[in-house]
């Protein structure tokens, strides 16, 4: 009688073969430090404006917070304030700041170098907070060419250093419909996401996947819980 017929023969487990995972490749946006202007007039691409003391003091603790993380490249807006924060960052990785043009501040035209308190009280401004996307500043940009200048660039970026971990420092409105984009959110409603000087967003993107933001607006936590496993 055979061992089949006895039921004694051990049956071979099945192969099985692990499942490679896709590289994730990590994208960390950090805003610009605090400026003299900040939170008092619309700076946009305007020239010579330099990080304050305290915009100075947030870039040395973002470099800080961002030292644990397996940094390979950076990249930053070309405009002083964001050539200033990614400098503590270049330093402690090693690493030179690559100028990209896609991390810009939006150019806001005719509206650049005005005070806030000026335009808050123009009808437009209304429409920039509920309805953005049917927005053109005059003489400058559109929000939705905004968003496809950033997603553009963070693409490229992405492709250029795949499954690797990346720092782009840019600017607040920029970051803001970055993240609005990765959580397929309509950008009429990127307002609603705060980006707060040096804070860090973090999405992660992998190959035939949505993106997924990890965090936002992240100021003061460890970042340590957004090294790849």
């Amino acid at each position: 009688m055979s061992d089949e017929q006895t039921g004694t023969a051990e049956r071979a487990e099945p192969e099985t073969a692990e499942t490679p995972q896709a590289p994730v490749t990590t994208i960390l946006l950090v805003r610009h430090g605090q400026t003299p202007t900040t939170g008092k007039v619309l700076p946009g691409r305007a020239p010579d404006l330099h990080l304050a003391d305290a915009g100075r003091a947030q870039a040395a603790l973002v470099a800080e917070r961002l030292a644990g993380m397996p940094v390979v490249a950076l990249y930053c807006s070309p405009l002083e304030r964001t050539v200033e924060t990614a400098a503590p960052i270049a330093e402690a990785f090693g690493l030179e700041a690559i100028h990209e043009p896609g991390l810009l501040e939006c150019d806001f035209g005719e509206w650049t170098g005005r005070e806030l308190a000026e335009l808050y009280k123009l009808p437009e401004w209304a429409t920039i907070q509920r309805a953005p996307s049917t927005f053109r500043f005059p003489g400058g940009e559109s929000f939705p060419e905004m968003q496809h200048r950033i997603i553009s660039a963070i693409e490229r970026i992405r492709t250029a250093h795949e499954g690797k971990t990346v720092v782009c420092v840019s600017h607040a409105d920029p970051i803001k419909a970055a993240v609005a984009y990765a959580l397929g959110t309509h950008l009429d409603l990127f307002q609603r996401i705060v980006v707060s000087p040096c804070s860090v967003s973090a999405i992660a993107f992998a190959p035939g996947q949505a993106p997924v933001v990890l965090t936002v607006n992240s100021a003061s936590s460890s970042l340590s819980d957004l090294k790849p496993s």
